[in-house]
């Protein structure tokens, strides 16, 4: 079809046609080009399609909802088109966290599309950031995003490690969430690990190696304890690190006996113990005695595919050795064997705590991994003690017990019985002769042991005399309860220098009903004249009789006198005047200064079961028992009053204040005082005196004395 066009006739009319044409056109061209510019960035209903050449995010790094980011990350966002790099800046590509801006710098990258973000300081370990890209991002063009771009990240988690004094640390790391991760503590020389501690809580059974997984941040830290002086260190530590955990580590006293532990992890087999290297044992245990510090390694090894493990441990390290332990085929066949130690005896195999044998070699499959204890039982004793003669003696077990175990030390101890003297031991496993006292016995069996006493002799003592009170110048009683018994009072003086005393004849001596002295089944050895109140068939006394024994009594103690005189006897023991408070053994003292004092507690002589036993105290000048309270003489270990001898060079007063008991035989060369006038009245206290109280150049005055003489 052809289109007809009809030309005006006014020629005016045409031409103003063609210009309205060429306007009309341009104007149209103009609207199509502004609504293309203006329809570039719209998305239409379909989800994700854009029209035109918008800018948008295509990817980041890290991506969305990334996990173990990087502390050091470079931070990248790349568009899907070149972008105009004036727009890509602080106030466009921005990282946050929660609330708090980072500080960094962006910057382009020689592609178009891709800009970095530089954090001004490493992020910070398990912690959520967000980016964002804004609509101010715009491409070459200058076309905005039609929308900011949001993505969020999180970055890896980190344990840090406080170090401090006595040792050094892993350094902080970080490690992937959900990662198997070790820290290492080592100790400094003198130093031992403690414990790890978190927020200041000690972390139960976490070794010197501390495995664990990673399940965010933790701050750890390592405690180190000094040595104390004379103990050394056990430090431990396992390889790998993650192969085992490890007790026995501490500081310990030297000379003391240790055993570290050994404990597998699940996937891993124990190898053995080594020191700088070397393999010192290859159990579970290793027990050691500690004589200087130790640094041990637990190794193990990981269990290969298609093989079981055998571990094997001991109830009681010292009481025997076990093999088999290792890796080994699956299913194959393997036994195990418990070798006991001297005083040791295998009992079973457990595992879990349930018996599988009782028998050594113990042969089995190995269908899967298996864990042995070996339980071994220490071997137990009697040991029975006797004394010979049969019934004199006794001997005391240290420590005193039914049964003793295998290595125990028993100390045995002899009595001391007055008499008798222990000379040997005989029995098991005793040398002939052997006279130890104490006996140390090792049990490694049933024993019968026998402490053997011989009869000690009795040979007279050094000095005998009838007379339990003698006074050259005479004897003077005060009271109604002074007693002699078993001897004589006597003096070479007269008669009357006697008073308030009767003997056993029934003659009187100046009694009065306030001084009535009793010589019980003694008499009274005197000068004239006899006494004027006797008994039946008297008098007795008082004559030249009485005089003669008196004075060879005198002569007698004179004598002896000068025998334990320092003269006659030196080298005596020197000793402190104060005697009390005092444990003294057989043997002659000489006062340092001239006096001895008993006056501060009591004087304890031991005979250590020697009934021959002699003291001999020398007192140059005086010699005083007792002061505001009474004191008093021990014997123990069969000492007796009869060998106790006092030689006084000038006065003796004896427990003035009353009371107490003084022993041995105490010869004067002045007066003797038993007791004060003050007591006379007194019914209740009484001072005693188990020996003899001899005056050789004065009188003996007594007040309610009871005077025991020893026998012969």
């Amino acid at each position: 079809m052809k289109k007809t066009i009809t030309l005006n006739k006014d020629s005016n009319s045409l031409q103003r046609s063609r210009i309205y044409s060429s306007i009309y056109n341009s104007m149209w061209s103009w609207i199509l080009l502004l609504i293309v510019f203006a329809a570039g960035c719209k998305k239409d209903e379909f989800k994700g399609e854009v029209v035109g050449l918008c800018p948008v995010v295509v990817s980041t790094d890290p991506i969305d909802k990334e996990l173990n980011v990087a502390l050091n990350k470079v931070i990248s966002a790349t568009f899907n088109t070149d972008m105009k790099a004036s727009t890509i800046n602080n106030t466009s590509f921005i990282i946050t966290q929660g609330t708090t801006v980072i500080t960094g710098t962006v910057a382009p990258t020689a592609d178009k599309k891709v800009f970095t973000f530089t954090p001004s300081q490493p992020l910070m370990p398990f912690v959520v950031y967000k980016g964002t890209i804004t609509t101010g991002a715009t491409d070459t063009l200058r076309t905005a995003m039609d929308k900011n771009y949001v993505w969020t990240f999180t970055t890896i988690p980190q344990v840090t490690v406080i170090q401090t004094t006595g040792g050094s640390a892993t350094p902080t790391f970080t490690s992937t969430q959900g990662s198997a991760v070790v820290v290492t503590a080592v100790p400094n020389t003198d130093f031992v690990f403690a414990n790890w501690t978190e927020g200041g809580v000690v972390i139960p059974n976490a070794g010197s190696n501390y495995p664990f997984t990673m399940n965010g941040n933790r701050t750890l830290t390592a405690n180190y304890t000094p040595v104390p002086p004379g103990s050394f260190a056990v430090n431990l530590s396992s390889l790998p690190a993650a192969g085992g955990k490890n007790t026995g580590a501490g500081a310990f006293p030297e000379g003391s006996s240790r055993t570290v532990t050994a404990a597998p992890n699940a996937g891993y087999t124990f190898v053995s113990w080594t020191e700088n290297g070397t393999v010192v044992e290859t159990d579970l245990d290793y027990q050691f005695i500690l004589n200087e510090n130790k640094t041990l390694v637990a190794n193990y090894s990981i269990i290969p595919a298609s093989q079981f493990s055998i571990i094997l441990s001991r109830n009681i390290p010292a009481g025997g050795t076990v093999t088999g332990a290792g890796t080994f085929p699956a299913n194959s066949m393997r036994s195990v064997t418990a070798t006991p130690n001297v005083g040791y005896t295998f009992r079973d195999w457990t595992e879990a705590g349930v018996v599988r044998s009782s028998s050594t070699p113990y042969p089995f499959t190995l269908d899967a991994n298996k864990s042995f204890v070996a339980n071994f039982v220490i071997n137990t004793y009697t040991l029975t003690t006797s004394t010979t003669p049969s019934g004199i003696g006794s001997v005391t077990k240290n420590p005193n017990q039914p049964t003793y175990n295998h290595g125990t030390t028993v100390q045995l101890t002899p009595a001391v019985v007055s008499g008798y003297t222990f000379t040997s031991w005989s029995g098991t496993d005793i040398l002939a002769g052997n006279n130890d006292n104490p006996l140390v016995v090792t049990m490694n069996k049933n024993k019968t042991i026998t402490a053997n006493y011989t009869i000690i002799p009795v040979t007279p003592p050094l000095f005998v005399s009838t007379f339990g009170a003698f006074g050259l110048a005479g004897i003077t009683n005060q009271g109604i309860f002074t007693v002699i018994n078993d001897g004589n009072i006597g003096t070479t003086g007269a008669s009357t220098t006697v008073t308030g005393f009767h003997d056993m004849t029934g003659d009187k001596y100046i009694e009065t009903p306030l001084n009535i002295g009793n010589v019980d089944d003694g008499r009274i050895y005197t000068d004239g004249p006899p006494p004027v109140i006797f008994g039946a068939g008297g008098p007795f006394g008082g004559n030249a009789s009485t005089k003669a024994i008196a004075d060879a009594g005198l002569l007698a103690a004179t004598n002896f006198y000068n025998s334990i005189s320092p003269a006659q006897r030196p080298g005596g023991t020197v000793q402190a005047q104060e005697l009390g408070g005092k444990t003294l053994f057989p043997g002659t003292y000489i006062a340092a200064s001239g006096p001895f004092d008993l006056t501060n507690g009591n004087l304890t002589l031991n005979a250590q079961g020697n009934p021959n036993a002699v003291w001999v105290f020398q007192a140059p000048s005086s010699l005083t028992v007792g002061g505001v309270l009474p004191s008093s003489v021990i014997l123990i270990g069969g000492a007796q009053s009869k060998n106790v001898f006092w030689y006084v060079g000038s006065s003796a007063v004896i427990n003035y204040a009353g009371g107490g008991v003084m022993v041995g035989t105490i010869i004067s060369d002045a007066g003797i005082t038993l007791s004060s006038p003050a007591n006379s009245t007194n019914t209740l206290v009484q001072t005693v005196l188990n020996g003899r109280a001899i005056s050789l150049g004065a009188s003996v005055t007594m007040v309610n004395t009871i005077i025991n003489i020893p026998a012969p």
